[in-house]
């Protein structure tokens, strides 16, 4: 038999069997899409947090007070290090400008700052940390650096909200990577149950294959493509789904929902989503069909 032939065989093969015996195939299908929801729903929850956390990230900065008498030289070479240690935005702000900045923010009750003769806010560099820098503990080492210069008066980072935005970040990680084993299992599971049945309901054609000299991969591909098919409508139902899902958030009919949506939309990664649940629900369900073969293949 020809490669072709075989190919052609085992395609037919797989679909007459998901023909024949609809019902389990659509719980299979069903749970797999239910499973591939779950993850789709985390990813997008995790992608719209993420957005959150780096918008109130945006507002971390580093603030270097100087001294009245800092020499010019140092403190241009020290924008120069804080530039290149940080990867960040390094400005430099005057006592007016502070003033003026502080005056702002108390409103009414800032009106009589404009009008002090002697303004008591020092020059600072004000450097506008990028995501990458901002790690914690290099964070701290880099202020205890900056406050041991002798022209330097104070750092200020804001060490608490920096502390928890970090928090936030490793709790989504942590949970992304729960929300993925649960579905990962609970998958296999399934779809290794629900194959179990449909070769239960052909082990005596099986018997006949094995004793007629068919090897034990004749025998395994066609059930290998039929979970192959079922990851395939899984993960197409569920991009459906969450598609849905995101077509109702940013219609403003998601309720409590609405908030999460950043200037009204939604962000999503159309194109890695569609590749990560093709990827994953035929992963599954060739691991499903895989482990259902196996242990019915002895015959």
């Amino acid at each position: 038999m020809s490669a072709t032939s075989k190919l052609a065989y085992f395609v037919r093969t797989a679909v007459g069997s998901i023909v024949r015996s609809p019902f389990v195939h659509v719980i299979a299908v069903a749970s797999l899409s239910l499973s591939l929801l779950g993850f789709g729903v985390a990813r997008l929850a995790r992608a719209q947090l993420d957005a959150l956390v780096d918008s109130l990230g945006g507002e971390v900065e580093l603030t270097v007070y100087l001294a009245g008498d800092a020499p010019a030289e140092q403190v241009a070479e020290l924008e120069r290090a804080l530039t290149q240690r940080t990867g960040g935005e390094v400005r430099r702000v005057s006592p007016a400008e502070a003033l003026g900045r502080l005056a702002t923010q108390l409103g009414e009750d800032g009106k009589g700052l404009t009008e002090l003769s002697d303004n008591p806010l020092p020059w600072s560099l004000e450097v506008r940390l990028p995501k990458a820098a901002r790690d914690p503990a290099a964070l701290a080492d880099l202020a205890t650096r900056t406050r041991a210069l002798p022209f330097v008066t104070g750092v200020d980072y804001g060490e608490e909200a920096l502390a928890r935005l970090t928090m936030i970040a490793r709790a989504l990680e942590i949970a992304s990577l729960i929300v993925f084993s649960l579905v990962f299992l609970t998958a296999v599971i399934v779809v290794s149950a629900t194959l179990q049945l449909a070769i239960f309901a052909r082990r005596e054609e099986i018997e006949i294959q094995k004793l007629v000299g068919a090897t034990d991969r004749f025998v395994r591909v066609p059930f290998l493509l039929e979970g192959l098919l079922q990851g395939l409508l899984a993960a197409a139902l569920a991009l459906l789904a969450v598609l849905g899902l995101v077509t109702w958030l940013e219609s403003g009919d998601g309720g409590l929902l609405a908030f999460t949506r950043l200037d009204g939309r939604l962000l999503v990664d159309w194109a890695r989503l569609s590749a990560e649940l093709v990827g994953i629900g035929c992963l599954l369900g060739l691991l499903g069909s895989f482990i259902a073969v196996r242990r019915f293949l002895r015959v």
